[in-house]
């Protein structure tokens, strides 16, 4: 188990960095989502199943939703917009 470890932790680092680097807002909540499921089997790796199945739950489901929604509502009520 300690083996897959070190990998983990790289996948977050890597993970969050891209969160950082993604420049378009629809991509950055697909990016946040992927780093949610990344700290989950992180969590589970270490053992923690309550904060792998809360951060499953909350990290990679209800705020990457909640964000889209917010993105959307903004986008449709942009000055000038043409739909």
């Amino acid at each position: 188990m300690s083996a897959i470890l070190p990998l983990l932790f790289l996948l977050t680092a890597l993970s969050g960095t891209a969160v950082v680097l993604v420049r378009d807002p629809t991509r950055q909540v697909f990016v946040i989502a992927v780093n949610g499921l990344v700290l989950t089997i992180l969590f589970d790796a270490l053992q923690a199943p309550d904060v792998a199945l809360s951060e499953l739950a909350v990290g990679s489901a209800a705020v990457p939703l909640l964000y889209l929604v917010a993105l959307m509502a903004v986008r449709n009520q942009l000055p000038g917009k043409e739909s």
